[in-house]
């Protein structure tokens, strides 16, 4: 019975989220329509707001549990506060992995994005560096405060060119503009405060059951935090971009996972840094497979496009088949890669 109960408060948590994503993003980009904002704007600011609201709100519960943990000083505690941050720094680098070689390849896989050079590039080029810091500033085994203020800074800049962005283009004759009565601002109000509440409580749900599925299964929170939660989190990114491609909204499509990897990079990492006290612990895991995974299929999908101006299903391909062998290797493989590099 258990069991069971664990396993459907997961499921609960997921449905929480996807719908509580679903409805924050309809009263998210409502707001943004009606102010008339440029849609690649909407889709890397807004939406991907939205979207990784699950992952922020998921990450930070985490690293609260896992400061928790560590002041407690009860038990094996500061394994235990290792495996929560393990699941918090987890769901964060694997939902941008998720996004690029998953969600962002199979929509190229269908349909192949011509991109506008001077509105992805910046952006694009800032995850990279964000991602490059990253790995960087974790090589010593713990990511500081320093490296939180690095990371936002990166994200500064990051909203700094979105603005920017918004400003020298002039995308809004595109747009109509909603129509704003009592009963859509009522409408969308509640949509945004009961979307925010789904998220909040799906992810504690996630959280306290994924825990209780690691432990299960006998596996780290890390791995369980890359793998089904980073998922989970990842569902609004995912229905966001199938619905962008069906609607031929690839700008918003691509957009939303651009800005999805940057905060997923830049906030959640630093601010799991800040309310777990700084000196966050970094695993072997991270380091070695999951940073250097999360840089090399941002490059694949960044470098070429900004050279040739649009997306090619060969990188779909080529990114998909990498987040396979990540999976495989997460799961099944996982002692034997970090023995190649002793340890």
């Amino acid at each position: 019975m258990e069991t069971f109960l664990m396993y459907f408060l997961f499921v609960v948590g997921v449905v929480l989220i996807v719908k509580g994503g679903d409805w924050f993003v309809d009263g998210a980009v409502w707001v943004a329509e009606v102010t008339r904002m440029p849609k690649f704007l909407i889709g890397a600011t807004i939406v991907s707001l939205a979207t990784t609201l699950p992952e922020i709100i998921v990450s930070t519960i985490a690293a609260v549990d896992g400061h928790k943990i560590l002041t407690s000083q009860v038990g094996d505690y500061i394994t235990a506060s290792q495996d929560k941050v393990g699941m918090a720094i987890g769901n964060g680098i694997g939902s941008v992995v998720c996004n690029t070689a998953m969600i962002l390849a199979i929509s190229i896989i269908f349909m192949p994005i011509v991109i506008e050079r001077k509105d992805f590039a910046p952006k694009s080029l800032l995850l990279i560096a964000a991602l490059g810091a990253l790995f960087v500033l974790s090589l010593n085994g713990s990511f500081t405060i320093v490296g939180a203020v690095v990371l936002i800074l990166i994200f500064a800049l990051y909203i700094f060119e979105n603005i920017r962005s918004a400003k020298s283009n002039a995308d809004n004759s595109e747009q109509e503009r909603p129509e704003v009565n009592k009963k859509s601002v009522v409408t969308n109000i509640l949509r945004i405060v009961f979307g925010a509440a789904g998220i909040v409580i799906g992810s504690q749900l996630l959280v306290n059951s994924g825990s209780d599925i690691a432990a299960s299964w006998g596996v780290s929170e890390a791995i369980i935090g890359v793998t089904i939660v980073a998922i989970g989190t990842s569902l609004p990114e995912l229905v966001t971009a199938i619905t962008a491609v069906i609607k031929k909204q690839s700008s918003m499509s691509v957009g939303n996972v651009i800005g999805a990897n940057v905060i997923d990079t830049t906030l959640i990492i630093s601010v799991c840094s800040f309310v777990y006290g700084g000196n966050l612990p970094v695993s072997a895991q991270n380091i070695y497979l999951d940073f250097p995974v999360a840089l090399i299929v941002s490059i694949i999908a960044i470098v070429p496009t900004i050279v040739k101006k649009k997306f090619s299903r060969w990188q779909g391909v080529v990114m998909l088949l990498i987040y396979i062998a990540y999976l495989v290797i997460v799961t099944a493989a996982l002692p034997s890669y970090l023995a190649l590099f002793g340890i």
